[in-house]
């Protein structure tokens, strides 16, 4: 331990790299001491009859999780796909429908936040629409429709775009006065004023709502591929039908490593933007 200069409160050595070094490989290993400790409990639990009767052993799901990494794209007809396949599915799905939703919302969101009147007009809708379930949108969609890829694209849109509608005019509508003052004094346009300070001033909240939606996007459409077909919510569905808990268990560990990348994708961007914010 050593003592600053100025006679302060001591403080332990080290420059801030390698302390911050030394605190990523204590979290580093504490993920792996806990992994290591949850699998363990698992694979005893399971063993000695803890959980449900069958209930699968870690090391068994393992195993299956090996065996569909590496095989992940055989054909067998529609009713048995390599997991990548159910993937790529239900990646497709939410990327046509969230595209479609983010061009809906943030325009509406823009509005919304720079005019009281279209707050006052859209707030009803978006009140009324916003708390009900995804699912219960599941049969409308397929009577309109009439196809299971048609009715997933639906899903999603209607459930993702609420998350960034509200962010958008969120954000807009908090965007400083001094700013809008600033660009009015200058004789900027209206629509100037729009894409250059308020859009800006906004992106963080715009940014953060687009990614709770594609959480919530990449949550609905597991659930409803269970009805639709294909995809990974059908693979589950699929596998409990045949009663292979291992599988299922593979499943939910793909979903929640790819929900992980694309969080973490919408995180770095989040950075990015309060960063070129601050400067």
């Amino acid at each position: 331990m050593a003592v600053s200069k100025s006679g302060g409160f001591p403080f332990y050595g080290g420059d801030r790299e390698s302390i911050f070094f030394n605190d990523n490989v204590r979290a580093f290993l504490l993920f792996v001491g806990s992994l290591v400790t949850f699998l363990l409990l698992w694979e005893i639990g399971a063993r000695s009859g803890l959980f449900a009767r069958g209930f699968p052993t870690a090391s068994k799901t393992i195993e299956e999780l090996w065996w569909w990494v590496t095989n992940p794209f055989f054909n067998n007809g529609p009713n048995d796909l390599g997991i990548g396949w159910n993937l790529l599915i239900s990646l497709r799905r939410v990327a046509i429908g969230y595209i479609l939703a983010s061009l809906v919302a943030v325009p509406v969101g823009i509005l919304i936040g720079i005019s009281p009147i279209a707050q006052r007009g859209f707030n009803p809708y978006i009140q009324l629409l916003k708390p009900i379930s995804p699912l219960a949108w599941l049969p409308l969609g397929l009577y309109i429709f009439r196809d299971s890829e048609k009715t997933g694209v639906f899903i999603i849109l209607i459930s993702s775009i609420w998350p960034t509608l509200i962010n958008t005019a969120f954000g807009v509508s908090n965007v400083s006065q001094d700013y809008l003052d600033v660009s009015k004094t200058l004789g900027a346009s209206r629509l100037r004023t729009i894409f250059k300070v308020i859009i800006p001033s906004a992106l963080p909240n715009i940014v953060s709502g687009l990614r709770i939606s594609m959480g919530i996007a990449w949550l609905v459409i597991v659930a409803a591929e269970m009805l639709l077909g294909t995809g990974l919510g059908y693979f589950i569905w699929n596998e409990w039908n045949n009663l292979y808990l291992p599988n299922i268990l593979v499943a939910i560990f793909i979903i929640g490593l790819v929900g992980l990348v694309l969080d973490s994708i919408f995180s770095a961007l989040e950075r990015f933007v309060a960063f070129g914010r601050k400067s």
